[in-house]
């Protein structure tokens, strides 16, 4: 595959105190840095990101929004299992 093809990631951040943000981009290290700064989203403007802790890569851009949803809805202990299940 092409690396001029856009490719789109669902991600999920561990919090300071310990909470997970879970979002979609099309560029995770700039997104990432958003929301270190403070102008990622106003949950991560009350809640320090400390790491990002999972990253999965989508073709298409309906295919990483429906996993966020998904992911979203998930309990924490859910989550939790998800992050256990991967290597990043």
């Amino acid at each position: 595959m092409p690396d001029n093809i856009k490719k789109y990631y669902v991600y999920i951040i561990l919090t300071v105190n310990n909470k997970l943000y879970c979002g979609y981009t099309n560029n995770v290290e700039r997104r990432y840095k958003l929301h270190c700064e403070g102008n990622g989203a106003k949950f991560t403007r009350a809640n320090k990101p400390l790491k990002l802790v999972y990253v999965r890569e989508f073709e298409l851009k309906q295919d990483a929004l429906r996993e966020e949803s998904r992911i979203k809805k998930l309990k924490r202990k859910e989550k939790e299992k998800l992050l256990s299940n991967e290597t990043y």
